[in-house]
């Protein structure tokens, strides 16, 4: 997967096709890495429009139907900011 943080607020987002959504499950998964180094390559490019920053790609797997990180920090990214466990993404659209 292919994600950033928006600009604006420092919101972490996911690629999904030529857009950015706020949840990890309505993120888009990349089946090769071709696929996924050219989603890179136009999000990078996109970077002149100053609405989000730092592009990168990440490893996730699929566990009984449902797409989840692999590393740690990915999975913490997609709870939301843990200082608010009661607002936001943690609470209760995502689970790890």
């Amino acid at each position: 997967m292919l994600t950033a943080n928006r600009l604006r607020d420092g919101d972490v987002l996911y690629r999904k096709a030529k857009g950015w959504v706020p949840l990890l499950v309505d993120g888009e998964v990349y089946p090769d890495q071709a696929s996924a180094d050219a989603a890179l390559a136009a999000a990078t490019a996109e970077l002149v429009r100053n609405e989000f920053v730092a592009p990168y790609l990440f490893e996730v797997r699929e566990v009984n139907g449902k797409i989840k990180p692999v590393k740690e920090r990915e999975i913490i990214r997609a709870a939301g900011p843990t200082v608010h466990p009661h607002t936001g993404k943690q609470a209760g659209q995502f689970h790890a």
